[in-house]
């Protein structure tokens, strides 16, 4: 038995609801449409009335086997009316009017300008959302308001950020609100998304919950067409751990081409060092089957939170791999070599976090990388650091575009030949700025 799909009150706001509740109980379930608007109680009493009871580990284990384990072909995005993205962004822009606006983004581009493709370029963004559970109850950001981390207005922060940037392909980590938010919203924006919840998640542990915190796949149906998904439970020395990754092997519907992209988010916390790097070593075996063919070896992109400084031995293992991947934040840096100084800044009872922990790794061989989005400076971020109530995440979002290519010719593929930076507005448009400095951060622009 499938679990029940409830639509956040966003959701059918916008998509609306017929006057007879039997009606509207069915569009809410299958993404319909009806006929007229009315007012809804908010998504968070939702949440309230269907929360997950708290449980210890054993417990939570023995609801979780008893939950199916869904793949996207058992459970399909129900078929929902398209939503219009300006129209959602200037709903976020509308509740959200109160807050401090989001700190300006400068993109990078790396390769001076752009060589002609057959299809346009593929943006791909890595995002660690925060589980919306841990937030409000166990993660403790003693200097961000509760206030801050209301699901009613934060919801619209994460929308806001994603349609901004307009990814074909978004990775999600954290994600709690799938079924009822995400999942609904990202399908009517067209969409096709896949999600994998943690089997032990540490929000079943909080009073009221929304359910299982997991990773969230989502491609643009009319770019990509799927050939094939794995849903991955990661292990270390082959024991089944609480970390999971989806892989799915994408098919650009412009030129033919295959392409595999890979979400995750490893073990956090200090001294699980060597845990994460066993999970990093499963993950790249895994890809390396998935990857790999007779006659030819798939383009690869690995987005994910990996809880790990580049001193770790995972990030060593992905750098190393036989697979040929690279991070692309390091393109941002002078050397080529760098990583960026954080990409993560919180301030937690046990004291302050900056940190780099989060990547995109791509085939150096076959992605070349265009263009990134620089990370907010620490004046943007703010004496209270994140999340806050201008920025819904601890974590700062990165960004990908790609097109079908090898490195290109004459230099190393990780070798800054030109820097132009464009300031990308609340809007998402773009404006051309002089190339006096550059941040910190990624929105990657491959082609593919």
């Amino acid at each position: 038995m499938k679990p029940a799909r409830r639509c956040s009150a966003l959701a059918q706001r916008l998509w609306g609801s017929s006057s007879s509740s039997s009606t509207s109980a069915r569009s809410c379930h299958l993404g319909g449409v009806g006929s007229s608007h009315v007012p809804l109680k908010p998504a968070r009493a939702a949440a309230r009335e269907t929360g997950v009871p708290m449980g210890s580990g054993s417990s939570r284990l023995l609801r979780t086997l008893a939950q199916p384990d869904l793949s996207p072909d058992e459970a399909p995005e129900p078929e929902g009316p398209r939503l219009d993205p300006e129209q959602l962004l200037r709903e976020c822009e509308r509740v959200l009017q109160q807050r401090p606006p989001r700190p300006h983004r400068d993109m990078v581009h790396l390769c001076g300008p752009s060589a002609q493709h057959n299809s346009p370029p593929v943006r791909i963004m890595q995002w660690n959302i925060l589980a919306q559970a841990l937030g409000e109850g166990k993660d403790g950001f003693i200097r961000c308001p509760l206030e801050a981390l209301r699901w009613q207005e934060r919801k619209y922060l994460i929308l806001e950020e994603i349609l901004t940037y307009k990814p074909d392909i978004l990775c999600l980590q954290e994600v709690d609100h799938y079924y009822d938010t995400l999942g609904p919203i990202m399908s009517g924006l067209g969409y096709q998304g896949s999600f994998l919840a943690k089997p032990w998640s540490p929000c079943l542990d909080v009073e009221k919950n929304n359910g299982p915190d997991g990773c969230a796949l989502f491609f643009r149906s009319s770019r990509f067409s799927l050939r094939s998904t794995a849903h991955l439970r990661l292990s270390a020395m082959m024991l089944p751990t609480n970390q999971v990754a989806i892989v799915q092997r994408l098919q650009c519907r412009a030129t033919g081409r295959g392409l595999c992209v890979a979400v995750t988010h490893l073990k956090a916390r200090p001294g699980w060092e060597r845990l994460r790097s066993a999970q990093g070593a499963d993950l790249l075996h895994s890809l390396q089957s998935v990857v790999s063919s007779p006659d030819s070896q798939l383009p690869l992109v690995v987005c994910g939170d990996f809880n790990a400084e580049p001193t770790e031995e995972v990030y060593r293992r992905f750098s190393c791999s036989p697979l040929g991947l690279d991070s692309a934040y390091k393109l941002l840096s002078e050397d080529g070599h760098t990583e960026p100084s954080y990409t993560t800044w919180k301030i937690r009872p046990s004291g302050e976090s900056c940190s780099t922990l989060d990547y995109i790794w791509y085939s150096r061989d076959s992605l070349s990388v265009h263009s990134l989005l620089d990370i907010p400076s620490e004046e943007q971020i703010g004496p209270d650091r994140l999340p806050s109530y201008h920025y819904p995440r601890t974590t700062c979002p990165c960004c990908v575009t790609s097109a079908s290519l090898t490195a290109p010719s004459g230099r190393s593929a990780g070798h800054v030949t030109e820097r132009t930076v464009y300031r990308v507005n609340h809007k998402g448009h773009e404006t051309l700025q002089s190339a006096l400095k550059v941040h910190n951060y990624v929105r990657l622009i491959f082609f593919f």
